[in-house]
């Protein structure tokens, strides 16, 4: 080797440590602009359970794994929409997410009654969680709600039980009960003779104690308790109406302009709190039911049986009409029948 070419290869050599030393500088600041706070418009009002350890939760989660990366502003329910205006703002991007009960956009897609939960249905948590995950209804939904821009994402299935004022002895009592309720669950209501109302959530706690309405369902006991419903409503409806999900709703366009790590950290946590939230949410309401029992003289109350004869008929009326909405409701209705099946229902 001549002392050119000696000279040649100790140039290369240096230039080459040098972009070496300087890769850390192009990184760093490449890194810091990934960056991402989104805003989320939560249906639940502060004071619900829901609020604090669904969404807060996934926030203090998600920024702990991103490394402070992705955050979550939070907002309480009609601090920038309320309940059914969410879906909406979510999908025109002025918030990227919101929490929201499938119960407010029923119409959005076929199998939406399907993913929200037909009352009467199913019994337990986890078989809510097999309808949605492993037999398919979450992914029937977002067929028809991605090409409008939006992808919806279950975040916990629960129990919803109703709270009342007074106690009912038979069905003939239902005549001139008001109680709040939503989606499916209002006409399950009615067929059993009652006249269900819709409330927004924050409003539920005075309408019942003013008496513009008898009772409601927000959740289970959880929801009763947070709300603070049982003072004023302190007899607890058993069985459950039926087992429902709420849900994550997600802008679509913003979701793929997250930095691919990010996404993939984001929807993979929304798939384990999913499993993970509905079965902490389990114990928790026995934590609450035995509270309320024990320091707020609650009373749980067994439906008549001539009333929950009459929600067995409402709910097979309300699942053909599930399954009447179209080819993917049909499908959607199926496999719950399906199931309902193996589980010796029908």
């Amino acid at each position: 080797m001549t002392n050119e070419d000696r000279k040649v290869l100790r140039r290369n050599l240096l230039a080459g440590s040098a972009a070496v030393l300087a890769a850390p500088a192009i990184v760093g600041p490449a890194l810091a602009q990934d960056k991402v706070t989104w805003k989320v418009q939560s249906h639940w009002p502060k004071a619900s359970g829901s609020f604090n350890d669904s969404l807060v939760a996934l926030g203090k989660e998600l920024d702990t794994r991103t490394g402070g990366r992705f955050k979550l502003e939070t907002f309480g329910a009609g601090e920038i929409a309320k309940d059914r205006e969410i879906y909406n703002i979510v999908r025109r991007g002025v918030v990227p997410m919101g929490t929201i009960s499938p119960s407010y956009i029923l119409g959005e897609a076929q199998a939406m009654g399907l993913f929200y939960g037909v009352p009467g249905t199913l019994r337990e948590t986890w078989e809510m969680l097999q309808l949605t995950k492993n037999l398919g209804i979450e992914k029937l939904v977002n067929d028809e709600l991605v090409p409008k821009g939006v992808l919806i994402k279950a975040e916990k299935a629960y129990p919803t039980e109703v709270v009342l004022r007074r106690k009912i002895a038979s069905a003939a009592d239902l005549g001139s009960l008001k109680v709040r309720s939503t989606g499916s669950m209002l006409e399950y209501l009615a067929a059993a003779g009652a006249s269900p109302q819709q409330i927004a959530g924050p409003e539920i706690y005075q309408a019942i104690s003013t008496g513009v309405v008898d009772g409601a369902h927000w959740g289970a006991a959880i929801g009763a308790l947070s709300m603070k419903f049982w003072e004023v409503a302190r007899f607890h409806m058993k069985p459950a109406l039926g087992i429902t999900n709420d849900a994550w709703i997600v802008n679509k366009a913003a979701l793929d302009k997250l930095p691919a790590d990010l996404k993939l950290q984001f929807l993979s946590l929304l798939e384990e709190r999913y499993f993970l939230r509905s079965v902490e949410y389990l114990q928790q309401e026995a934590i609450a039911l035995n509270t309320g029992k024990a320091k707020m003289n609650v009373e749980v109350v067994r439906w008549p049986d001539d009333v929950l004869k009459r929600f067995a008929d409402a709910s097979t009326g309300i699942l053909k009409k599930e399954e009447a909405k179209g080819e993917i409701s049909a499908k959607g209705a199926k496999a719950l029948i399906k199931l309902m099946t193996d589980l010796g229902y029908v």
